[in-house]
């Protein structure tokens, strides 16, 4: 690996988000729903399914899926927000490990769900922020404002960093922070005018208070905009004036020095 260049991109958080489907083995899966579906259907499979579940659950010292938290269920939107035991414990009235593996199955069956999963290490988000080749950014996807109950990632990650771990708990600098949020990953990615203000770079420019920068969505309530955002700039128009977006569309898709269409 030696000439290899190594970098991280991090959100502070101490939860992960994916498809329900991954607590399931991955063999299990493969080849799609309806696949799944008819190894489901087998009683020798699903055996076999379950007792790798339960080891899993085993290895990584968990003792059942309360960790494992509902984003977005469309069969059953009452679920949202709600752990895998509680769901269970709804539907079934008994939330015994076995209970919730088939709750899973079932979820799996009538089109699977998005989670959150609350499984990481408050410390090694610290620890990691501080790696000076650690990048600031979210993976979220675009959400609809109000549905489900996402991961608050998408609406308050980079406030989070501004306000808890530069400003209180002062793990990084203000200066390291922007650094991470933008010129490292300008040049992480080939991406040559971006990532700095200087004559001749895009003019993408995010305007701040930051003794006010605080970020507001949490698991419970994500839905909640960040705040002590003054303006924001993309390519030189103004798409946020303070209280509201201003309609520019004047962003665009960048792509790094390995992008193939």
């Amino acid at each position: 690996a030696k000439g290899l260049i190594v970098t991280i991109d991090q959100y502070v958080y101490t939860a992960s988000s994916t498809s329900l489907d991954s607590r399931m083995p991955s063999w299990a899966i493969a080849g799609g729903r309806e696949e799944g579906k008819k190894r489901l259907a087998d009683k020798q499979t699903r055996e076999k399914m379950v007792k790798e579940m339960k080891a899993d659950l085993k290895k990584k010292n968990f003792k059942d899926f309360s960790f494992a938290y509902v984003a977005s269920y469309r069969a059953s939107p009452e679920f949202n927000g709600k752990n895998i035991a509680e769901i269970t414990q709804m539907a079934k009235g008994k939330k015994k490990l076995d209970a919730q593996i088939e709750q899973i199955f079932e979820m799996y069956e009538k089109g699977g769900a998005s989670m959150v999963y609350r499984v990481m290490s408050e410390e090694d988000v610290k620890n990691i922020l501080d790696e000076p080749f650690t990048m600031i950014a979210s993976d979220s996807s675009v959400r609809t404002f109000g549905e489900g109950a996402p991961h608050p990632r998408g609406y308050g990650n980079n406030a989070r960093v501004l306000s808890e771990y530069v400003r209180n708990l002062k793990i990084i600098s203000l200066e390291d922070a922007i650094r991470k949020m933008t010129s490292l990953p300008a040049q992480t990615f080939g991406l040559r005018d971006r990532g700095q203000i200087r004559e001749g770079f895009a003019a993408d420019i995010v305007i701040f208070d930051e003794n006010k920068v605080t970020d507001k969505a949490t698991f419970e309530q994500p839905h909640q905009y960040a705040e002590g955002f003054s303006q924001i700039i993309v390519n030189g128009q103004k798409v946020f004036d303070g209280q509201k977006m201003t309609g520019n569309l004047s962003g665009q898709p960048l792509f790094g020095n390995g992008f193939q269409p």
